[in-house]
């Protein structure tokens, strides 16, 4: 995007953030949905039966999901991408670059697999057309992203705080895709067979704090660009931490916390691949069908 008019996402902030979750070991435990949603692809993938050449771990951050293809056996070779270099330490194949300029050679690459990530680009679907470019005739797509039902919770109690305590809200929780649009970016990319599906992880915690604890270890705290610069007032937060107490905790007075998981997939044309049959290319007619059902009647 050329315009920061048109920014959702401050990605520097985003990137700085994750530098600094994944350098301090602390946060281990707090990757278990990057790590659930990696172990999530790689089933489905194993369901595929056929080897892939070259496959992609398009921003993973934290190499799980790399290790898991590698583990796979159903790929050569696994490159890795990344936008900073101290996320591909120790790989032996990995470039430093941009979900959104990506480097890859029209069909060079046979499969792409993006944990996590493509929800945080400013132009997903221009990256989605430059991965379906990338990919070799009959390649593979897969990709998870976080889906608006993400933080329902965090959102309404936070808004609703803002509203009593000054009178307005500003953005505090990133919009996140809806899967009833994953299907139409898909297609709009040049995808063939595009498939969704969604599942939903809910993760209690003690408190309000202990989940913002969790996202700032996973590097997922407000990355808006038209986030307010200033520092909110703490008041803020111990209200919204009583409203989230209110409304979403459950008997035992622990919180529930929604991640909602879009999951999509689709392939790069091939003239092997399963096709609709051509208006008027059926064998039988509707209405033999329906005198044929008749007779069993």
């Amino acid at each position: 995007m050329s315009s920061s008019d048109h920014l959702v996402f401050d990605r520097a902030l985003i990137d700085r953030r994750r530098l600094r979750a994944f350098a301090d070991p602390g946060t281990a435990s707090a990757r278990f949905l990057l790590q659930t949603v990696a172990a999530e692809l790689a089933d489905r993938l194993a369901l595929v039966e056929r080897r892939f050449g070259t496959a992609v771990d398009l921003a993973g951050h934290s190499g799980e999901m790399a290790a898991l293809l590698a583990a796979s056996g159903q790929s050569d070779t696994v490159l890795r991408i990344e936008r900073e270099a101290a996320l591909l330490a120790g790989w032996p194949l990995s470039v430093v670059a941009d979900e959104e300029a990506l480097p890859l050679a029209p069909s060079s690459v046979d499969l792409v697999v993006s944990p996590l990530s493509l929800h945080l680009t400013n132009d997903t679907p221009g990256t989605l057309v430059q991965i379906a470019r990338a990919l070799r005739p009959d390649g593979l797509f897969l990709a998870a992203l976080l889906g608006s039902e993400t933080l329902s919770e965090l959102r309404a109690s936070l808004l609703t705080a803002e509203a009593e305590l000054v009178g307005g809200v500003s953005p505090r929780v990133a919009p996140f895709v809806d899967v009833r649009d994953a299907g139409g970016l898909l297609q709009r990319a040049g995808f063939a067979l595009p498939v969704t599906d969604q599942d939903r992880l809910t993760v209690r915690y003690d408190s309000l704090f202990a989940l913002v604890a969790d996202l700032r270890a996973m590097g997922m705290t407000n990355m808006l660009a038209e986030r307010s610069r200033r520092i909110p007032p703490r008041a803020l937060f111990f209200r919204a931490a009583a409203i989230y107490a209110e409304r979403f905790s459950d008997p035992d007075g622990r919180l529930r916390a929604t991640f909602e998981v879009v999951y999509i997939s689709g392939w790069k044309p091939h003239e092997s691949q399963q096709k609709p049959l051509r208006p008027g290319s059926a064998k039988m007619s509707l209405s033999e069908a329906l005198k044929d059902r008749s007779s069993f009647e």
